[in-house]
């Protein structure tokens, strides 16, 4: 799953100029990122490290990566 979302923020990069900052992923997809991942248990190291903030839909079939300018610390889920 790391190399996979890796390959995915360099294309997003190569074709865009800058890296993205959001993470699309669903349920499942998540819990496979966090078993790769098992020694961060906090989410906000979780972003920090992949530079991104995660945006979690179970609709979603494949991961994918964007851009926005919402300050994500900032927004109110609803």
């Amino acid at each position: 799953m790391l190399s996979f979302l890796y390959r995915m923020a360099n294309t997003f990069e190569r074709e865009h100029g800058f890296r993205p900052n959001v993470l699309y992923l669903n349920n499942q997809h998540f819990l496979q990122l966090k078993s790769q991942l098992d020694n961060i248990k906090d989410l906000d190291a979780l972003n920090q490290l992949l530079g991104m903030e995660l945006v979690l839909d179970d609709e979603l079939t494949q991961p994918h990566v964007a851009w926005s300018s919402v300050e994500w610390q900032e927004s109110v889920a609803v």
